[in-house]
């Protein structure tokens, strides 16, 4: 059996972190599927981000970071979105980032949800803006600040705005029910 230990006053093991992470991230490929098989645009509402985010708040920073980086490139290659290159390999650092970030300052740093979840999203899009910037001119593409800024900010305001609404809660649910 893994190492027990007490985290937040929720009493886990490495077995269930790994566990919770591989739940995580069948959500993270799961929601993205239901949401395009209905019609609705991932650009939008930012299905994937969800899961990564709350395995940021409950498991910590180094699964949130293992969750976030994983589940674009998978879901990539099991279903073909996001496009692999560069889309997904962009994705994977900014989700990394979003995962590594929640659970630092939440879980270590002891910050209130809020400023952890704003702080974890403006990171990771910064960290998505230098991927882009990386991975385009490897292939002799250019970076356009102005698409980027509007496709990170403007395009998912609803996927942001769920965010704000639904992680904080599903986050204080669990530590209700299980911590």
């Amino acid at each position: 059996m893994g190492f027990l230990y007490l985290k937040g006053g929720i009493l886990m093991n490495k077995t269930t972190k790994l566990i919770k992470a591989g739940f995580f991230i069948s959500l993270a490929l799961l929601i993205p599927y239901i949401f395009h098989s209905a019609g609705l645009a991932g650009a939008i509402f930012l299905p994937m981000h969800l899961p990564v985010l709350l395995a940021g708040f409950i498991l910590g920073k180094k699964y949130g970071l293992a969750v976030g980086f994983i589940s674009p490139i998978l879901s990539s290659i099991l279903t073909d979105m996001p496009p692999l290159y560069p889309t997904s390999f962009a994705m994977a650092f900014e989700l990394a980032t979003y995962g590594f970030i929640t659970g630092l300052l939440y879980n270590d740093k002891k910050m209130n949800i809020f400023t952890s979840l704003i702080l974890a999203m403006l990171f990771g899009r910064f960290v998505s803006a230098i991927a882009n910037i990386l991975l385009l001119n490897f292939v002799g593409k250019k970076f356009i600040l102005k698409a980027f800024l509007a496709s990170a900010f403007i395009t998912p305001i609803w996927g942001i705005i769920i965010q704000l609404i639904l992680i904080p809660a599903v986050v204080n649910i669990y530590k209700k029910r299980v911590g």
